[in-house]
């Protein structure tokens, strides 16, 4: 609906200032098709307070997901599921059904269990969930308390040239070139530190990689990918935090070219949620969880040189 504000203002100023990521092209094109209003409109049209409009979106299908969840753990408070790369966790405007809270759904039922943090996409590896509301609250209260310790596996590009090492680097959502992106940025990020352990340098046809331990002391969005990447040691295949910022948005659109999937190098990030330590919601005693790097990852560590 047409804000009283707006009123006055032409269709396509109207669309641009709401749709800034759309071309000219885009909008006159969902001017032309996608409108659906109780009265005519095109581009010139002044608008006025209250007006109701809406942009009808081509249902798109679904992109396939893999289904080959592991089951880790099972009891009357806790799922411990181990995630493959390329399953997103809920449910958006892409994907509906193929995601994990779909997966415990159909072989569950339900409301049995929801997962109780993040795990990127293209993440794999370890997802706590918490079997009910109260479950569920008391995982929360881990997660957002601190007492909750995590670390991931990484391959990322490059020799680091310590074997232990903190990374400490205020971070703020957003950058031109990805919305959803993270930033460093001192004056208005908030703090993120990641502890990071060399557990591996190795070289893949001639190119220096390595292997690390990543263990998140503040549990900012894509924070282990964005501290690499500021360390100068990105994850292979992130297309976010990797060679090129316009990687990303090629590959959304479907148009990422095969000179960036070689520079790439994987078709995922290479990150693993590898171990997980909580208090137990129902009885409240340190519990550990692990997870063994996924084959993907394994086989490009088994492809170096010599």
């Amino acid at each position: 609906m047409v804000e009283p504000n707006h009123a006055g203002w032409r269709l396509d100023a109207y669309l641009a200032h709401k749709l800034p990521r759309l071309s000219p092209e885009r909008r006159a094109r969902v001017i032309r098709l996608g409108l659906r209003s109780e009265v005519p409109l095109k581009a010139s049209t002044p608008l006025w307070p209250g007006l109701v409009f809406f942009i009808q979106k081509p249902v798109r299908e679904e992109p396939e997901t893999p289904g080959d969840v592991r089951v880790l753990h099972l009891d009357d408070w806790l799922l411990v599921l181990d995630k493959p790369s390329g399953l997103p966790l809920h449910p958006s405007a892409r994907y509906q059904k193929g995601t994990l809270v779909g997966w415990i759904r159909k072989r569950y039922g339900e409301g049995f269990a929801d997962p109780a943090h993040r795990l990127d996409r293209e993440t794999s590896g370890l997802v706590v969930c918490g079997r009910g509301p109260e479950a569920s609250r008391r995982l929360m209260r881990s997660f957002v308390g601190g007492k909750v310790e995590k670390a991931y596996l990484g391959i990322c590009e490059g020799h680091p040239s310590q074997d232990r090492f903190r990374i400490e680097a205020p971070l703020s959502l957003g950058t031109d070139a990805v919305r959803i992106a993270m930033r460093v940025d001192p004056v208005e990020g908030k703090e993120a530190l990641t502890d990071v352990e060399v557990l591996d340098r190795f070289t893949r046809n001639g190119l220096p990689f390595s292997l690390v331990r990543a263990r998140p002391v503040t549990g900012r969005q894509h924070q282990i990918r964005i501290h690499l990447a500021h360390a100068g040691h990105p994850l292979v295949g992130d297309k976010i935090y990797g060679p090129d910022p316009g990687y990303f948005d090629r590959f959304s659109k479907g148009e990422l070219e095969p000179e960036a999937w070689e520079r790439l190098r994987l078709p995922r990030h290479a990150l693993h949620a590898a171990w997980l330590q909580l208090p137990h919601p129902g009885t409240g005693a340190s519990v550990t969880f692990e997870c063994p790097l996924p084959g993907d990852l394994q086989a490009f560590l088994h492809g170096r040189d010599g």
